[in-house]
């Protein structure tokens, strides 16, 4: 076993007496940003997105488990949790705080002692941040559950794109200003834009690492080859039809509130980039990945097509041989 595998293999170590005296100096007190990264095992990446896409195209939730070094989540198993959720918001009801409470004691039955870190939930083709209800409920937990992590994925955009969309989010505290910081661009839709703009600069996001135990490498690499023929049987063109359909309805309306700011001046434009601009970034992006998934199509159809017409083709070059 490598060095590498060692060190991702301590990362499922969890001494209760550690994290607990870690968790009683409270070291994110003293700093609004104290955490600046989050490592998710590979097993809970892969349970979020499979729980998230069965539940397109509604939203859904559940619960990070794992550990807290210094300045670091580490998550290592999430498990879903049976909520009611619409195509915009999802709300834990009673029957989910008492499962929660039942998997947790269950799991400490088991030797499994990592506790409730933090929470994940669907934005369902509308990309990865915090809405205003999401911004409440993370600021209530980091109140009285701290040190609490939010993680949003979207599956929609993970099959378009074919990489996993997935955001973790801390919020500040309500008497903390954060400095003006340039974010990373993403599609909003224009139905969402109000509620992104508004509670913006209410949290900040924390890059992603990923890691796997080497049992994890065995478990994807059987994984992988049982089911590596669904990867080219699929096609992101066909799944996502209706998102691609809303990605350039969405486009249209952006195009004609553009118009509009168009000829009257600076004054009407955001001190940032022009709604045009933004509006030609969300199309090459769109635009991007049908490309992508006709590429995709073409490379499937000549490796596969391409060796049912070659019996074909010698068959008609050995008639024309015999002919002559």
């Amino acid at each position: 076993m490598s060095k590498s595998e060692v060190a991702e293999d301590n990362l499922y170590s969890y001494n209760v007496e550690e994290h607990n005296n870690f968790c009683d100096k409270r070291p994110w007190k003293k700093s609004a940003k104290y955490f600046n990264s989050v490592k998710i095992s590979s097993i809970s990446l892969l349970k979020m997105v499979m729980h998230c896409t069965q539940g397109v195209p509604l939203e859904v939730m559940g619960l990070l488990q794992g550990k807290i070094e210094e300045h670091v989540f580490i998550i290592t198993d999430v498990f879903a949790l049976p909520v009611e959720g619409t195509e915009t918001r999802v709300n834990a009801q009673e029957e989910a705080l008492g499962y929660m409470a039942d998997y947790l004691e269950q799991c400490k039955e088991v030797g499994r002692l990592e506790n409730a870190v933090g929470w994940y939930h669907s934005h369902p083709g509308y990309g990865c941040w915090l809405s205003g209800v999401d911004v409440t409920t993370q600021n209530l937990q980091q109140m009285y559950n701290e040190p609490w992590l939010a993680i949003v994925v979207d599956p929609v955009r993970t099959i378009s794109s074919g990489k996993v969309e997935i955001g973790a989010f801390r919020t500040y505290p309500k008497d903390y200003v954060p400095k003006d910081e340039e974010s990373q661009y993403q599609t909003i839709p224009l139905e969402k834009i109000e509620d992104f703009g508004v509670h913006a600069r209410s949290y900040y996001q924390l890059p992603i690492e990923f890691f796997k135990s080497s049992l994890d490498k065995k478990l994807l690499d059987l994984l992988w080859n049982q089911y590596w023929l669904n990867t080219l049987s699929t096609s992101p063109i066909i799944t996502n039809k209706d998102f691609v359909t809303g990605q350039i309805k969405d486009l249209t309306r952006k195009l004609e509130n553009a118009q509009q700011t168009i000829g009257f001046g600076r004054q009407y434009q955001s001190k940032g980039e022009s709604q045009l601009r933004k509006v030609s970034k969300d199309g090459s992006k769109a635009a991007i990945e049908q490309i992508n998934g006709l590429v995709s199509q073409v490379v499937k159809n000549s490796l596969f097509n391409s060796r049912k017409q070659l019996p074909k083709r010698r068959k008609k070059q050995r008639k024309k041989k015999k002919k002559n």
